[in-house]
């Protein structure tokens, strides 16, 4: 691993939050970070001007998606990901296992892999955990994923024990098939909503030799103490030396709640998705921007927000681009929506650096309320 590396700068005294550094052959990644969704090789709304000014370090992109469309000789001919979307930081590339697995009816699935018919024209494709390595190999992406099965809440545990087999079966081949050192496989931690079949893959990936780990299978449905309690389980289970992400998970409480809990990298597509529907994420929870109430409100959308829009514009103004269908709402929503994702993350980092992430996680929660608002 010697093009990449993960370092720890500070860990909390009075919880497991930690700043650290992952450093990979595209650029340097602080952490905790949260990582804008670009699923089709774009930040939905965002340009790659806007997102190096908001300073995001590393993006996502999805290999189910760019399989599909524009496809693998389109990149591959391109020169790799970074080259097609002109991004030269750091991108990560989920397996697309999730999405194919969303599929259903449209899936059949064997102890070899996955057989799917394409959401888009319908035609059957093939995924096995060594094509969705090669896939990822033809995107050039730093931070990878092997193909994993994800089950919905709630399931048994007879479905979790026998779908987490598989899943390890999957992750061994993965590793033994990838051999770019430019790239860095994760393993993902599965085990449904069972505290010891996390426990019991969390041990599978440090001994069959991944380095870097995902949690996947969360945020999917089960109540926030169940995603907690999963997280408990699992980090103990891993080297300190290692990156833990937890995938797709983005909401703010989410953000203080796991990186309390050793969390260090995160994703959602919750920021831009929710702000292309005309609401925001603000200090004080969320802001429907279609009420009627805001028709003559002329005051900040966040005061404590300092992003250009929160600067420049005024809640009646962004709910006069909604409510006349402007295509400039959605981009001026998504684009404080990741300000504000972007710009909390850092400043929590800041304060497991300074010793008062409990301090400013108290402090926050004195204005917030949670993202389901009003």
């Amino acid at each position: 691993m010697k093009n990449f590396s993960f370092q720890v700068v500070r860990q909390s005294d009075d919880c497991k939050a930690r700043a650290s550094i992952l450093k990979t052959p595209h650029g340097e990644i602080p952490t905790p970070v949260f990582m804008p969704v670009g699923t089709q090789a774009t930040v939905k709304t965002m340009d790659n001007r806007d997102l190096i000014g908001l300073d995001a370090s590393v993006i996502l992109s999805n290999a189910y998606h760019l399989f599909i469309r524009p496809g693998m000789e389109v990149i591959k001919e391109a020169g790799g990901l970074h080259k097609f979307m002109s991004w030269n930081r750091p991108i990560l590339t989920d397996s697309g296992g999730y999405q194919v697995f969303s599929l259903s009816g449209l899936r059949k699935l064997d102890s070899d892999g996955v057989t799917f018919q394409s959401h888009f024209d319908g035609k059957e494709h093939r995924f096995t955990p060594e094509i969705v390595v090669e896939i990822q190999n033809i995107l050039g992406s730093d931070l990878i994923m092997p193909l994993d099965e994800c089950l919905p809440y709630p399931c048994t545990y007879d479905e979790a024990k026998k779908s987490l087999k598989r899943t390890h079966d999957w992750a061994k081949r993965s590793l033994e098939h990838h051999k770019n050192p430019m790239q860095w496989l994760f393993g993902i931690i599965q085990g449904g909503f069972y505290s010891d079949l996390r426990k019991e893959s969390a041990r599978f990936m440090c001994e069959v030799g991944f380095t870097g780990f995902s949690i996947g299978g969360l945020s999917v449905g089960e109540p926030k103490d169940v995603m907690h309690e999963m997280i408990e389980a699992v980090v103990p289970e891993l080297p300190p030396e290692a990156p833990r992400y937890l995938m797709g998970v983005g909401k703010p409480e989410d953000f203080f709640e796991c990186i309390e809990r050793g969390i260090d990298m995160f994703d959602c597509v919750l920021p831009t998705r929710v702000g292309r529907n005309g609401s925001l994420i603000t200090h004080r929870g969320k802001v429907a921007l279609r009420n009627a109430k805001y028709t003559k409100d002329f005051t900040s959308p966040d005061p404590m927000c300092d992003c250009y829009v929160c600067k420049n514009h005024t809640l009646a103004y962004l709910r006069h681009l909604f409510i006349t269908d402007e295509v400039l709402g959605p981009r001026l929503a998504s684009y404080h929506n990741l300000y504000f994702s972007l710009n909390l993350v850092r400043r929590i980092r800041k304060s497991i650096i300074e010793g008062n992430f409990i301090q400013f996680k108290e402090n926050f929660y004195k204005t917030y309320k949670d993202t389901n608002g009003e």
